[in-house]
């Protein structure tokens, strides 16, 4: 809760600010870099939704507690929502480059930006009062898809096998 909290206000203080020294996207993975080393020893850094469904579809994850860490994420997104609401009463102009939530994101968010605000976090779009259907199942679906190609290529101990992900043998 206290990860997706600090990633969306940040996110939100960004975009409120067309003046703010740094750009939206590189504020989001500038935080989000800090908050895994902050929080990964603690929770594994489970900050996106979309990412925890994933990692519970390949079973890293007990349902109960994929749930919990859902549930948490969009609370801590929530809680941005109303802090950011009182810091900034004015609507949330469409975005131009949009939210990212690592520095990987950047190029797809900047594609996506040009018709929408280009958030790939279902609790930051919710933080930033731009929740809508496409915001959710987009990036589940690609948490999804993304799971299941990291553990074919991986294997189900996580890890790439000396022969090529596809051998006989496993570690």
């Amino acid at each position: 809760m206290l990860g997706a909290f600090a990633l969306t206000l940040s996110v939100s203080i960004s975009i409120h600010n067309p003046g703010f020294p740094i750009p939206t996207p590189a504020m989001a993975g500038l935080t989000l870099g800090l908050l895994v080393h902050l929080l990964g020893p603690v929770s594994g850094c489970l900050l996106n939704p979309a990412v925890t469904i994933g990692v519970w579809s390949v079973g890293k994850l007990e349902a109960s507690v994929a749930g919990a860490f859902v549930a948490a994420q969009f609370a801590g997104a929530g809680f941005a929502l109303v802090l950011g609401r009182l810091l900034f009463p004015r609507a949330l102009p469409l975005l131009v480059d949009g939210a990212v939530i690592g520095t990987a994101l950047v190029v797809a968010i900047s594609w996506a930006a040009h018709r929408s605000n280009g958030v790939l976090n279902p609790a930051v779009a919710l933080g930033i009062g731009s929740l809508s259907w496409p915001y959710v199942w987009g990036p589940v679906l690609g948490a999804l898809a993304g799971a299941r190609l990291a553990k074919y290529m991986w294997g189900p101990g996580g890890t790439v096998e000396a022969s090529g992900p596809r051998s006989g043998s496993r570690p």
